[in-house]
Parts: C-alpha cells; sequence; structure tokens
C-alpha cells in the first residue's frame, strides 16, 4: 500500500469514528506530497522533522502540531509498513498556551444586548437575532458554532431541552435551558417565522438557513 493510499484509508476510519478532521486531513496530504517530491516512499523521522518545520517563520507551537499529525499518521501507518519511522516524542516540545479566557460582567452582558437591540435591518430581524444569539451563549455556554448550528427543530419547546449534534468531538448532546430562554426562543421563533414562513415543500424546507444564524434581514 502507497502512501497515499494508506492516507485515505487512514482518514476514512478516523473520520467513520466522528473525527472531522478538515485541518490534519488538508496537512497530511501536503505532507505525502512532500515526500513524494522528496523521492521517500515511506516516513522517516528525518523527512518529518523536516517538513514540520515549515515555514521557518512560523510559530513553534505550529510546528509541535504538524509534527503531532505526523507522528499519529506513522503510528497507524507503521503497521502495514515496517520500514515507517516514527518520530519520537519531545522532538518539538512546544506547546501554545492560550490566553486566559475574558470573563464578562453582568453590566457588560447588559450592554452587549442593549447595543445588539438597536442593529438595524429593513425586516427586522438582525437585532433579534444577535441578541437572541448572545443571550443563549449567555444561557448555556454553548460554543458559539454549536449555536449558529442549531437548526429549528433541535429545540424541543415543550421539555425545554437543546439537541446540539454539530460539537467539537463530533458528539451530540442534550442541553436543558431555562423557562425564560425557551420563552426567549419561542418569541424569536415566531418572529423569524412570521418574516420568513417555513416553505410547503421538502425540497424547499432543506434550503432554508438555520433558524438561529444571523442574517441581514
Amino acid at each position: 500500500m502507497n502512501l497515499e493510499q494508506a492516507l485515505n484509508n487512514y482518514l476514512r476510519i478516523r473520520r467513520s469514528l466522528g473525527f472531522r478532521l478538515q485541518q490534519q486531513g488538508g496537512a497530511l496530504r501536503n505532507f505525502v506530497a512532500f515526500l513524494r517530491a522528496q523521492g521517500a516512499s515511506y516516513i522517516t523521522t528525518e523527512l518529518a522533522l523536516l517538513w514540520a518545520t515549515q515555514p521557518a517563520n512560523a510559530h513553534p507551537a505550529q510546528w509541535a502540531w504538524r509534527l503531532g499529525r505526523v507522528r499519529r499518521f506513522a503510528i497507524w501507518y507503521s503497521a502495514t509498513e515496517p520500514r515507517t519511522e516514527i518520530p519520537p516524542t519531545g522532538l518539538l516540545p512546544h506547546r501554545r498556551r492560550r490566553k486566559p479566557p475574558y470573563i464578562y460582567s453582568d453590566e457588560e452582558i447588559k450592554r452587549l444586548l442593549r447595543c445588539s437591540q438597536q442593529l438595524l435591518s429593513r425586516k427586522g430581524l438582525r437585532w433579534r437575532t444577535f441578541t437572541t444569539l448572545f443571550g443563549l451563549l449567555v444561557a448555556t455556554g454553548m460554543r458559539v458554532n454549536e449555536a449558529l448550528s442549531l437548526d429549528q427543530s433541535d429545540v424541543d419547546f415543550d421539555r425545554g431541552v437543546l439537541h446540539i449534534q454539530r460539537t467539537k468531538f463530533g458528539k451530540s448532546r442534550y442541553v436543558p435551558v431555562h423557562p425564560s430562554t425557551v420563552d426567549a426562543l419561542k418569541r424569536y421563533a415566531e418572529a423569524r417565522g412570521s418574516i420568513f414562513p417555513i416553505p410547503p415543500t421538502r425540497l424547499a424546507r432543506t434550503r432554508q438557513v438555520s433558524w438561529s444564524r444571523p442574517t441581514a434581514a
């Protein structure tokens, strides 16, 4: 099995387990192309390190990330290609340190919501969208992409539960919300429904923008 075939199998198997591997997949394809340009038919530590430390002006944490992706792939590939060299841990130990999160005060949140309510739009939906979005983030602690990916079918208004299907690790979960949050979501759904009525056909429904996604309307 050549490197291209091995990489395709590797990505297919991991994605079947729920991993998206968008950035990782692109990086590994770039690595395999680099090996091919070097005339190599299997992974070596020397070439992995040479590839990982490009470009020279990148942050060391980026180098470590690139080498880590290669190392994981090399471990898997070594089962079918005995010549594979697995880069040892510690070659590029640098890790990016995240900045401490900023915690908004209650007064700052109130000011943010007041400002969002002043957003202008032709149909009056923009301010409702952003106010509801910000309020939902405050009330639930959801990630922004999780809130933006919600469809109206993911909201159980009767039970007060949100079904989060597109999470960071590809797993779904249920998030209970306070009755006041349910009321806010109902008001937004009703306002949005009056501006963008639900289409009568299934095909048209699939083209609807997610109910919570900000719009310029």
